[in-house]
């Protein structure tokens, strides 16, 4: 622990009870020196009942008597071997009771729009469980039907900082295994050199492909064709043969 219990009511209690100047005060108990200022004034902490830190066992009587003599010296916290470890004491976070209703509404919002964040970051954004968010993936959340996305942001269930943080390592992950999972998530995720030794993207074949030159014996090119008229002024040798019959001459 970094300050003892009840901080504001141990510095009025060594405030009344010691000669320790107002930096040393403010140091131990984590306080600002002016507030500690202010409570000798009468100003801070009015009606506060002081708590003797010696009684209850954070802080020896050593510490104060050395205090005293060396206006410099910095008050030492007892050691509590029950306290160890509390500050990395790590778990899923809480979620206040008139907000848990909303957290389905958040996760369906972040499988929606973030399908890149795993289970796990889901989780820890909203403090939920894996089958929670699994079911509503799955859409077999027993109120799935009745669910509508919404920010986990707005809910106030997460820091937008959070969501970023959370998004860009999803991100940066899914880069850095190479997967793909859509025409949007290929820009985001995938980098340069990757997307430009990709295969080309399959397209259909133009109808000079088909009928030219990969589609038979006829190598006529499109020029061949430019002339709508060359299609309707074809000699006519039926007229000519009429027009022989018609010679007064035969």
């Amino acid at each position: 622990m970094s300050k003892p219990l009840m901080a504001k009511a141990t510095a009025v209690w060594l405030v009344d009870n010691t000669t320790l100047t107002f930096k040393q005060v403010a140091d131990f108990c984590g306080l600002h020196e002016l507030e500690v200022q202010g409570i000798a004034d009468g100003d801070v902490a009015t009606g506060v009942k002081g708590f003797d830190p010696v009684a209850n066992n954070q802080l020896d009587p050593f510490e104060i008597e050395r205090g005293q003599a060396d206006p410099l010296y910095k008050l030492k916290l007892k050691f509590n071997a029950a306290a160890v470890g509390e500050e990395k004491r790590r778990g899923p976070r809480y979620t206040p009771l008139s907000k848990r209703q909303d957290r389905p509404a958040a996760i369906l919002w972040l499988v929606k729009f973030h399908p890149e964040l795993s289970d796990g970051a889901v989780g820890k954004l909203v403090g939920t469980t894996k089958p929670t968010i699994q079911a509503i993936r799955e859409r077999t959340h027993w109120n799935i039907n009745n669910i509508q996305p919404i920010d986990p942001v707005a809910l106030g269930l997460c820091k937008q900082s959070e969501l970023d943080a959370a998004v860009q390592a999803a991100a940066r992950k899914k880069a850095a295994e190479g997967s793909v999972m859509s025409d949007d998530e290929r820009r985001k995720l995938v980098s340069t050199e990757q997307s430009l030794g990709m295969a080309p993207e399959a397209r259909l074949p133009s109808g000079f492909e088909v009928f030219g030159e990969d589609g038979g014996d006829d190598k006529r090119s499109a020029a061949d064709f430019s002339d709508a008229d060359s299609f309707f002024n074809l000699p006519d040798n039926d007229a000519d043969d009429d027009e022989g019959d018609d010679d007064p001459r035969r």
